[in-house]
Order: structure tokens, then sequence, then C-alpha cells
């Protein structure tokens, strides 16, 4: 059994400071929503229930957002305090036990078999994961994942949705196809589908497998497998210590100064006792801006690294995306790569071709985990030859997970 725990509008909560503030200005009738980020796509980000009621959603066009809903108030949105706040609400649930998949803030997953023994079954599961949290938050259990977010979206904040493995897909058949719109893979397919004519999941799965695969690829197809009550297993995050410099500015900066600043910040990181000798792969850098908000961005470091030169010359570049000057700088650690002493094993000789594979093996998989670490786990795919006499292309070969 798998439970979705889902915080409505978390984000849009942090931007505007409180959950009872959104409240109060949805009954209001104030429609709100999350401004675009500068520099990046023009799309809203959450909305408000009033602003829902208009029509406008998340990731929607904003000139779209603003046809539909003149009277719409952006709120800039708040990436840093978002980050901190969900980091604590995660640790929380992890508290009692729970390894979670953490997709985007205000959405967790987790596996609740293993805790079924020590919180008295699946309900006095779900209890601990309210108790923990700690706010009013729709939690939802069922066999997989997508029905598990289902039944969270349908729960309300003091009882939980529970749909058992016997129902799952008959439960689905009923649920709209923007259901689709919280996974990340298939996103994109909602408003196509939309257009297309086809309204909820069960209109979806009765779709032949091939003609789904014709016009949406692989999305398509794992849309359909979703639709149908099929899944992928969860994708846990691994804990580790986190670590992180913060240095407040006497005033805004940018440019060189801002660079001084970092170069700082990362001397202190790697000069802290707890790093103990370990090198550094991914890195979080943020800040806070002079005008009110806040900035963020998540850096996947080639290989792992120790060398201060090194880490500033990957990191400066990113300083240039900011919006404004900064009044605060921080740089945390999310990921740590080996200890500085560790060294890989050298390359085979060439007399040795076994040693030879081996290394070869052992660097195609360091590159696997690279490119997984910064575009996700589907990104290293292998051609698998299944059908090489047909007559339609698609069926000749297919794309596997490549492991190395």
């Amino acid at each position: 059994m798998i439970v979705c725990v889902q915080i409505p509008r978390f984000e849009l909560c942090v931007a505007v400071g409180d959950r009872a503030a959104v409240v109060q200005r949805t009954l209001a009738g104030e429609a709100l929503a999350i401004a675009p980020e500068p520099g990046g796509t023009a799309r809203v980000g959450e909305a408000s229930a009033a602003a829902e009621a208009f029509g406008v959603s998340r990731a929607m066009a904003l000139g779209e957002a603003l046809a539909r809903c003149p009277e719409l108030r952006l709120v800039p949105g708040d990436p840093l305090e978002t980050a901190e706040a969900w980091e604590r609400s995660a640790r929380a649930l992890e508290g009692i036990g729970a390894a979670l998949e953490l997709p985007r803030a205000g959405l967790a997953y987790f596996e609740a078999d293993g805790l079924r023994g020590l919180h008295h079954g699946d309900h006095g599961v779900i209890a601990a994961a309210r108790d923990a949290l700690g706010r009013p938050a729709r939690i939802g259990a069922g066999p997989t994942r997508f029905c598990a977010l289902a039944a969270a979206l349908q729960a309300r904040s003091r009882r939980a949705v529970v749909v058992e493995e016997d129902q799952a897909q008959r439960y689905l058949v009923s649920q709209a196809v923007e259901l689709l719109g919280y996974r990340a893979q298939t996103a994109a397919l909602v408003e196509p589908l939309r257009r297309l004519g086809v309204r909820t999941l069960g209109e979806l799965a009765a779709l032949g497998r091939d003609a789904v695969a014709d016009r949406f690829g692989e999305s398509g197809v794992l849309a359909r497998q979703l639709a149908r009550g099929a899944d992928t297993p969860l994708c846990t995050r691994s804990l580790e210590e986190r670590l992180e410099e913060t240095l407040e500015l006497w005033e805004a900066s940018s440019g060189p100064t801002l660079e001084r600043v970092l170069a700082v910040l990362v001397d202190r990181l790697l000069a802290r006792p707890r790093r103990r000798g370990r090198t550094l792969r991914v890195l979080t850098l943020s800040a806070r801006l002079v005008e009110g908000g806040t900035w963020r961005e998540r850096v996947v470091l080639r290989e792992a690294l120790s060398d201060p030169r090194r880490i500033c010359l990957t990191l400066a570049p990113r300083l240039a995306r900011l919006p404004a000057p900064a009044v605060l700088l921080r740089v945390a650690v999310e990921r740590f790569g080996l200890a500085e002493g560790a060294q890989a094993a050298l390359p085979g000789d060439s007399h040795d071709p076994v040693g030879a594979r081996a290394a070869r093996r052992a660097r195609l998989r360091e590159a696997i985990g690279q490119l997984r670490a910064v575009a996700g786990p589907e990104t290293a795919l292998r051609a698998l030859c299944v059908d090489p006499d047909s007559r339609v292309p698609e069926r000749r070969v297919v794309f596997t997970p490549f492991s190395g």
C-alpha cells in the first residue's frame, strides 16, 4: 500500500505568508496566482480556488490566465522559503520511518507496508503521518502511486481515502485526465487529450496501445498504463546530512562582489569538520533579493569535487541569472561524493582485456550516473531490437533503461 500526502497550494501559502491568509483572501473573492519566475517561461504557478473558478491552472500561459481572469493578482514566489518549509515537512514524515519520494513541494509518497507493525495498520500509518505534519493535508492510499494520488485529491483534511487493490482500476475510470498533470512525464498530454475529447482516464484506458503510442509516443503509453492501474515503483530519496553556509551582506551586491562572497562561502563549507573529507556532488545556490523575493538553483557538478577554485568556476556563472541584487547568499550541499583519499580503480593494462573492459564499464556507469543526476532516470536508454522484420519502424526497436 502506497500513501500519498498532498498539501493543497503549498507554494502559494508560503509565498503569501500563511495558509490562513490565503483562505481569508480567497473568501474575499480575490484571485491569486504565483507569478512567473524572472527570465523563465511566462507561465503562472499555483492558483487559488477563486482563480481556478475562472479556469486558471498551474503552468498556464500568463497571457491566457490574465485573459480568463483580468482581476488576477500575481504573487511573487519564494523558492527559498518553499524549499526550507517543505524540507521541514519531509523530515517530519521521515521521523515516523517513511522512505519518501518527493516529486515536488507539497506532494510526497511513501510505502506503508513496512510501517504497519510500528503504527498498528494502514490507518495508524496515516494518523501518524497527519500528526507528524501538524498542518492540514490531504492523505490517500492505494496499491500504486497514481491511485494514491487520485485518492488524496478527493480526500478531506481530516479524513483519508483508502482504495483497495481490487478496486483500483474501477476507481480510476471516472477520474479526470487532469490527474496526469501531477506526473512530469505526462503533464504535457493533458491539453492535447482534452482537445481530442478524452475527458476521463476510463476513456484513455479504452484506447488502443498502438494508437496512443503512435500519437503521443512513450509518454502516451505511460499515461495509458497509469489509467489502467499500472505504475512504476517508488524512487525514494536517500537521507544525507545537509551542510550549508550563509552570509548576509551589508548592502545589495551583484557581479564581482557577489562572486567574492561565493568564494568565501565555498571555503567555509569545505573547512567544516562535519564534511569529514568528503567531496561535493550536488549543491544548492540560493539568495534573498533586495526587492524582497528569493532565488534558488540546484547545481549538479560534473564530477565530485573538493577544489574550491573549480567549485567556484562552476557556481559563479549561475549568479548571472539573479533577477536582482542579493542581500543574502547561501550555499548548501545536497549530496556528497567519495572521500578525498578514495582513489578509483586504475584502468586495466593493455595486455589485460578483461581489466580494460571492466574499467570502461566503470567509466560508462559513472557517466550514466552523472546524466541521470542532471536530467532524471529516463535520460540514458538503450535500443533493444524486438521485431526487425516489422513494416512499422516503431515496432522494430524499443527503448529500455540502460544499466551499464
